[in-house]
């Protein structure tokens, strides 16, 4: 494994931001969460802070936060629109985020206010190339 990333994954039907959120697009909502490469670089999660179903945010503005033993990560929103769904399992079980964080380790879903958002985000392989620049440093 000596100059790879330690079994990363990245979803090549996912979008992504800068930040290390990804989103699924389904019917115009945005399952969201955090990349593998965050979740192994925050270590053990301990909290996940989600936001109340209904709020709206902008792309870009923090609607949460995550807690590991390193320290405390805000989560950016990939997308402008309402939380229409939390896991709700999260805030019991954050540890579903550092063992599966593409699936039971999604964080919300939102309704898409603005589709143009979507070409702001990066493609899987734009994504792998900005982690293994940030592994280099």
């Amino acid at each position: 494994m000596a100059g790879k990333e330690p079994g990363m994954k990245v979803p090549e039907d996912l979008l992504y931001t800068k930040n290390h959120e990804w989103c699924r697009i389904e019917d115009g909502t945005a399952v969201v969460g955090i990349t593998d490469y965050a979740q192994h670089s925050l270590g053990d999660i301990t909290y996940v802070e989600l936001p109340e179903e209904g709020q709206m945010f902008q792309a870009g503005k923090v609607f949460g936060t995550v807690d590991s033993l390193k320290t405390v990560a805000e989560l950016f929103a990939p997308v402008s629109g309402e939380v229409l769904e939390i896991n709700s399992g999260l805030p019991n079980s954050a540890e579903l985020v550092n063992e599966d964080p593409y699936n039971d380790g999604w964080m919300i879903k939102v309704e898409i206010s603005d589709e143009k958002e979507l070409e702001l985000l990066l493609p899987a392989a734009e994504y792998l190339k900005l982690v293994s620049k940030q592994n280099k440093k």
